[in-house]
């Protein structure tokens, strides 16, 4: 049983940021760090991408674990014990609706690159990573 009411929990549910989250800063100070430039959030691409890098005509989603169901992070430990129907099916449609977005950018010449907020924990191996996407100059 949820300690919360259901329109505390609400409340609380809506209060999660969708934009600028401690990982999408990790992953740009990661950027700025390796001198990629890029834009944020634009508006005129499908999904509105956290991060846009132009020169390698990639962008980059920072999907959180819960939300989007991280293969790491999400099987079975990380659903809600309540209303657990709920949650499976909302992390379903959220996913659909990323593989939708993701086919329509690559369908448009773009490269996507995810990258998950479990990941975004450890900047060393992040760092890595990004730098044998994006290598300098």
């Amino acid at each position: 049983m949820d300690a919360l009411s259901k329109e505390r929990r609400s409340e609380v549910m809506r209060g999660i940021g969708r934009q600028n989250t401690p990982p999408e800063r990790a992953v740009r100070r990661i950027l700025h760090k390796i001198r990629c430039r890029f834009r944020i959030h634009p508006k005129n691409l499908p999904g509105k991408p956290d991060v846009v890098l132009p020169r390698w005509k990639t962008v980059v989603f920072v999907h959180g674990c819960f939300w989007h169901g991280c293969p790491r992070c999400y099987q079975g430990h990380r659903v809600p014990k309540t209303n657990r129907a709920y949650w499976l099916a909302k992390v379903e449609r959220n996913q659909a609706r990323d593989r939708r977005v993701a086919q329509e950018l690559a369908d448009a010449g773009w490269r996507v690159v995810v990258v998950w907020e479990c990941e975004a924990g450890d900047e060393s191996l992040l760092e890595d990573r990004l730098l044998r996407l994006f290598p300098r100059g």
